[in-house]
């Protein structure tokens, strides 16, 4: 599967973005997605996650209450939803893929295979 994320930006902090994430190839509904970030100097962070099916999804503590991910399988795409940013969410986001053919979330980010490209979210205060 191929990942392109977008919809990243420049916010002040309080507001909202939403970023996208398109994928290719019809097998899109058997992967778990997930959403990951990385700030300058930081290791590569769990944000989201949701089940192949959306019944499931996991967050990272630091966004709960804040971000909300989603998918829609007819379009091959998951999206996640960040209000109330702050600057310290300032980062490149990552979408990712992870072929579990279950409703299995893992925070892992090495057990996920596929990797989009990433888009800038900067917070400013």
């Amino acid at each position: 599967v191929q990942l392109q994320a977008s919809g990243g930006g420049l916010v002040q902090a309080g507001g909202s973005l939403r970023l996208s994430c398109a994928a290719s190839g019809r097998t899109f509904s058997t992967y778990t997605m997930g959403w990951f970030r990385q700030a300058p100097g930081k290791e590569r962070e769990f944000v989201a996650a949701i089940s192949w099916s959306g019944s499931v999804t996991d967050y990272a503590d630091s966004v709960k209450g804040r971000f909300t991910i989603s998918r829609d399988n007819a379009k091959n795409a998951v999206y996640l939803q960040m209000n109330s940013l702050k600057p310290e969410d300032t980062a490149v986001y990552y979408c990712a893929a992870h072929r579990t053919g279950s409703s299995y979330i893992s925070k892992n980010r090495y057990n996920y295979g596929y990797w989009g490209q990433g888009t800038q979210v900067t917070v400013s205060s």
